[in-house]
């Protein structure tokens, strides 16, 4: 880096040439004889496009310093030649101040980003900023000059928020979108504003493309989380469905100047009641495994906001936990078919949304199911005592649910899981004789044809 100082504006940017010539030999890499390097392209300053019109610079932070980059490029030679770039900036206001870095021994056609340092940046301050190509003796013309405003502050006040619709620490009926007004605060130098249903707000970057080429975006273009303010300084409404849910909502806000420095985060928070859809089986206890009619019906409040036109229907506990989306009829109302096989129970989660993209809290239904088989014994009693040592012993397994096709059981104390498949009537009988007196725990699960391994049943008996 090179920090140089003249007598006037005019003989400074006069002399740039040839101080340029002068540098050349000892900023660049040495390049071909007949090389000729171009003025490079493709300038940013801080990852984002610069400004070449000087009554409308670019804000950017330089708390760190100022990254400026740009493309070089060379003509009239092959191969691998490489080239440094030079940076030149200085206050607009005294173009005598020309802070010089530079970036060696890079590949043309690729950026080559060197950092204006940070102490000779004022805040508050506009700089002019050029790049220029150095291969070997030989430079290029220098660009146009780039114009920046150096803002290391942030907007000094949080911004106000306030909602016409939903009163903040209230109950309020839920359906309609929440309107949002916006305002700076008093900070005068508000672009916009960042916003989100999560404290942690978004973080604004740029990606990096081919050959090290920033991709800025506007990030005002995403409108899920930023609002640009209808004058400098000035207020922004929004128009916003909260999460999916009841209860309390907060939405948090800040204000960010052009340079995206953002204020202090202000919230506001106010209370949702509960629209959940109500959910009917056809039958009040649907069988394990059978199809079953669901009707569901939406909140009547909801419907009256904004009609409800479909319902995401989730389950779980059953073999295979599941989403469905089920369209709602003109009414609101919808069914949908499930065969609930969850060995121990299932449970049903429904939320419907409303035409205006309103997401309703969940209604829950559930229910709950012995699949164990039942077993019996004519000597072996369960929970007591009988028959002995050698003494044979019939046990009978017999389903809860339908389809059983084969049972699986162990007497324990390290023996192997045997499986028996199920007669006609779905049921089985096992004869076992012990070798020896004492306590035993008999473990039998049933399975069904489709291939459901259902819940085991421990049968506990004393031999004599």
């Amino acid at each position: 880096m090179t920090t140089s100082f003249g007598a006037g504006p005019r003989a400074v940017l006069a002399a740039l040439g040839t101080l340029a010539l002068a540098l050349a030999a000892a900023a660049s890499p040495a390049a071909a004889a007949d090389a000729t390097p171009t003025t490079p392209t493709q300038l940013f300053d801080g990852h984002r496009h610069c400004s070449t019109d000087a009554d409308r610079p670019s804000y950017r932070q330089a708390g760190d310093g100022l990254v400026v980059e740009g493309v070089p490029g060379i003509t009239g030679t092959t191969g691998t030649s490489l080239v440094g770039v030079r940076y030149q900036a200085w206050p607009v206001t005294d173009p005598t101040r020309i802070t010089t870095v530079t970036r060696d021994r890079v590949t043309p056609g690729s950026e080559a980003p060197a950092t204006l340092p940070a102490d000779a940046l004022a805040d508050g301050q506009t700089y002019a900023w050029q790049a220029q190509t150095v291969a070997g003796n030989a430079v290029s013309d220098w660009s146009a000059p780039c114009y920046v405003t150096i803002d290391d502050t942030r907007p000094a006040n949080a911004p106000t928020l306030t909602s016409p619709n939903y009163p903040p620490d209230v109950w309020n009926e839920g359906g309609e979108r929440v309107e949002f007004t916006l305002g700076a605060g008093g900070a005068d130098d508000v672009e916009g504003f960042e916003f989100s249903w999560q404290q942690d707000l978004p973080v604004i970057g740029t990606g990096i493309g081919d050959h090290g080429v920033p991709q800025p975006v506007d990030p005002y273009a995403d409108t899920r989380y930023f609002k640009r303010a209808d004058a400098l300084g000035g207020s922004a409404t929004l128009s916003l469905v909260p999460p999916a849910g009841s209860g309390r909502m907060t939405l948090w806000v800040r204000s960010l100047d052009r340079a995206y420095n953002g204020s202090a985060i202000t919230s506001y928070s106010f209370l949702v009641r509960s629209s959940a859809p109500t959910v009917t089986p056809a039958v009040p206890q649907p069988g394990f495994g059978e199809p079953t009619a669901f009707t569901l019906r939406p909140d009547p409040g909801l419907q009256a906001k904004s009609p409800v036109v479909s319902y995401s229907v989730r389950t779980s506990g059953g073999q295979s936990d599941r989403t469905v989306e089920v369209a709602a009829g003109a009414d609101g109302t919808a069914s949908v078919e499930l065969a609930l096989d969850g060995i121990y129970g299932e449970n049903v989660q429904v939320t419907s949304t409303s035409a205006n993209g309103w997401v309703s809290d969940a209604a829950w239904w559930g229910t709950t199911y012995d699949t164990t088989p039942t077993v019996a014994s004519d000597v072996y009693p369960e929970n007591g005592s009988g028959g002995g040592a050698g003494v044979p012993g019939t046990f009978t397994f017999t389903p809860r649910v339908a389809d059983v096709v084969s049972y699986t059981y162990t007497f324990g104390n390290g023996d192997p899981e045997v499986t028996v498949p199920a007669d006609a009537q779905h049921t089985a009988s096992v004869e076992w004789t012990p070798a020896a007196d004492g306590w035993y725990d008999l473990t039998v699960y049933a399975t069904t044809r489709s291939g459901i391994q259902l819940a085991p049943y421990d049968y506990t008996f004393t031999v004599n």
